[in-house]
């Protein structure tokens, strides 16, 4: 059987440990990234040959850029290593007619309308929403649902460019301020409430490995108020765990992702009311990676390289075990450079972040109350110790 090769798309340094797999299972391994991310860290020596354009956005240039490679390189398969990646990879799949999802499944794990509209239709609850395209069904829509609302983009990446606004009059203002670009943008009604995440393996359709975990505040909050990022794994056969499991099993069945990874977001609402909020065909950011690793021993990433493999070799993929322990993951923005960590040294620590500006941790243990302890008392240290605040982004930085 041939060597599959596999071309990664990455507009943002990450996807490292899927490259590093990817390889390590036999694959010729291609990366187009942007040229401003030359000099990043990539691990070369796992990568055939590294291919550099200004954008892996704009069409046609990426249509003419891959399918030259096509010309001397038989590609199997075209992976997405950023959210903002997603999109681009299926219309290359659909361009190239290559194995994965297209462009109508891609748009159920980027436009959070499309996700809204999906869930909907499959009887999954979700917080009342209403498309920026026709003004007579928004204002039916602000007098019906009470405010507050949210004005989210349907199409950045987590808490990003998403305004909470109280007013119909702060909506048409925010309206005129987008101009052409509104109906990019949704409105929902503003749900308050416990934040939850389910990380997934998917293979032929069905689900093969899923982890519950709880945010200690919302993302959105973190993201607009700063603070400290906290997420902790749930007792899988607990209450809330099952709950959440058995909401994203019905969510990626509807959605009919193939195969893959994804991070669900949902919401239990202060009237008990489980809600779905989003969900990407991507393994999750904020070091979640880690967080899941600790948790189950499990690595997302090498996870999705080995079943891309398998899939592109006609050969069954065969999921991981869950080791079944419990872990926690803080992070934040740093005051100092380099932050030191040195103080922090309970045996549970299973991991150290190491990036510029940055504070973080993951901590291990067989009890979820002891990592609970633990996030609460580092959460406040490091509110002391390392807490920077930063405004919101908008748009992801160019």
């Amino acid at each position: 059987m041939p060597q599959p090769t596999i071309l990664c798309l990455a507009s943002y340094f990450k996807g490292t440990t899927f490259l590093k797999a990817a390889k390590k299972q036999g694959a010729h391994v291609l990366l187009l990234t942007r040229e401003k991310n030359k000099d990043e860290p990539w691990p070369r020596d796992y990568i055939d040959e590294v291919f550099l354009m200004p954008s892996l956005s704009l069409r046609p240039d990426i249509f003419y850029a891959v399918s030259y490679l096509m010309r001397e390189h038989e590609i199997s398969q075209v992976v997405p290593l950023d959210d903002y990646d997603v999109e681009t990879a299926a219309a290359l799949r659909e361009h190239l007619r290559l194995p994965g999802v297209g462009d109508s499944v891609a748009r159920f794990f980027r436009d959070k309308l499309a996700m809204r509209l999906q869930a909907e239709a499959h009887g999954i609850a979700v917080p009342p929403f209403v498309p920026v395209f026709n003004y007579d069904r928004l204002r039916a829509f602000m007098g019906r649902v009470p405010p507050p609302w949210v004005l989210k983009p349907r199409s950045e990446a987590g808490a990003m460019g998403i305004k909470k606004v109280s007013s119909a009059e702060e909506v048409w203002r925010r309206l005129d301020e987008l101009g052409d670009q509104q109906s990019f943008f949704h409105l929902e009604k503003f749900v308050p409430g416990e934040i939850y995440h389910v990380d997934s393996i998917v293979w032929d359709g069905e689900i093969q490995f899923a982890l519950p975990h709880k945010y200690a505040r919302p993302p959105m909050s973190v993201a607009h108020e700063g603070g400290v990022f906290v997420s902790r794994t749930l007792k899988r056969d607990g209450e809330e765990g099952l709950a959440i499991l058995e909401m994203n099993t019905r969510l990626l069945r509807a959605f009919e992702l193939p195969r893959g990874v994804t991070h669900a977001e949902f919401i239990r609402g202060e009237d008990g009311r489980y809600y779905f909020l989003e969900v990407a065909a991507r393994v999750g950011g904020a070091n979640l990676e880690q967080l899941i690793e600790a948790a189950s021993g499990v690595n997302l990433w090498a996870e999705w390289a080995k079943l891309e493999i398998a899939f592109a070799e006609g050969r069954p993929y065969q999921a991981p075990t869950d080791s079944e322990q419990y872990a926690g993951v803080l992070v934040c923005l740093a005051r100092q450079e380099w932050p030191d960590l040195a103080a922090y040294v309970e045996p549970e620590i299973a991991y150290r972040v190491h990036k510029k500006y940055h504070a973080g941790l993951v901590v291990l243990a067989t009890d979820e109350a002891r990592v609970q302890t633990l996030l609460r008392e580092y959460a406040r240290r490091f509110g002391e110790d390392f807490l920077a605040v930063a405004p919101p982004l908008d748009k992801p930085p160019t």
